[in-house]
């Protein structure tokens, strides 16, 4: 392989790579940002969501109706932990949160340990998006990839939409700049924010379902990826989803060439060093939403 061509395959599998810690971080900083809540066990609804995919595609033969089956699986999750627990922690300190919601990952790993068991799970790619496609003379690249990546440009594009132009991303606006003007103007904020959190699930799900054919399915599988959708969630600005989908890029293109180029200790930690000169020059992030 040409060093231009490994250039472009490394360049497109960070572009991937972000575009997956993009489904990841986007739920988690609507949560965290326009919630003001930290949930750290969003990472689990990333393994639920592939481990649902995992069954349902036995049960159904398809990928497609698979992937349908997980989201609104994991979704309803969300919605289920949303309502039975997570809402009575809104007024609670950012580190009562967070110490309950890293209890509650060990709690949902032991879950799916006892469902699905302790071995790794196959999730194959679908038959229709087998195979590669060639990108420059002699270089292929594989469908899947690039079916991630379709993926997660229509999902940024619905969101802006919805945020940005549709009556419910103007009810979550309001409930994260004033909850109680917001209800004193008819909104209701609790059913507003509990079905942003189960969308948010939903979304992690989603990131699960199209990263299991190319990782392991497995219990613990959501440890790594929410670390690294944090540290996104950081630098794009808390509560901003188009500095999520920009700094997913920059994160995922970042990782990817420092474990190319890098010795493996020091390229398992560029990320970090990345973030850390990012804030020393810019903490609020990319795009500050002033909370």
């Amino acid at each position: 392989m040409s060093t231009l061509a490994l250039i472009i395959v490394q360049l497109m599998n960070g572009i991937q790579l972000g575009v997956m810690l993009f489904l990841m971080a986007s739920g988690l900083t609507l949560v965290f940002g326009l919630m003001n809540f930290i949930n750290l066990a969003h990472g689990s609804f990333y393994m639920i969501g592939a481990f649902i995919a995992s069954s349902a595609v036995l049960w159904t033969g398809g990928f497609p109706s698979a992937l349908v089956i997980a989201m609104l699986g994991t979704g309803l999750v969300g919605l289920a932990l949303e309502l039975g627990l997570l809402r009575h922690l809104y007024r609670k300190s950012h580190l009562q949160q967070v110490l309950i919601t890293f209890g509650l990952i060990l709690v949902l790993n032991e879950l799916a340990r006892i469902i699905w068991g302790a071995l790794p799970v196959a999730l194959r790619i679908p038959d229709f998006l087998s195979g590669s496609v060639e990108i420059m003379s002699g270089e292929t690249y594989p469908v899947y990839r690039l079916a991630i990546l379709a993926v997660g440009l229509l999902v940024a594009l619905v969101l802006y939409f919805i945020i940005n132009h549709t009556r419910a991303g103007m009810w979550v606006r309001a409930g994260a700049s004033d909850r109680v003007i917001a209800s004193a103007m008819g909104v209701n904020v609790g059913l507003v924010f509990s079905l942003l959190f189960a969308f948010g699930a939903a979304l992690a799900g989603l990131a699960g379902v199209m990263a299991g054919p190319i990782l392991t399915v497995q219990v613990g599988m959501g440890e790594p990826i929410l670390i690294l959708s944090l540290v996104v969630t950081v630098i794009g600005g808390i509560g901003s989803v188009r500095g999520a989908f920009i700094a997913s890029l920059l994160v995922g293109i970042v990782d990817t060439f420092g474990r190319v180029l890098l010795p493996p200790a020091l390229g398992s930690m560029i990320i970090f060093v990345f973030m850390a000169i990012f804030l020393a020059y810019r903490p609020q992030g990319l795009f500050a939403t002033g909370r």
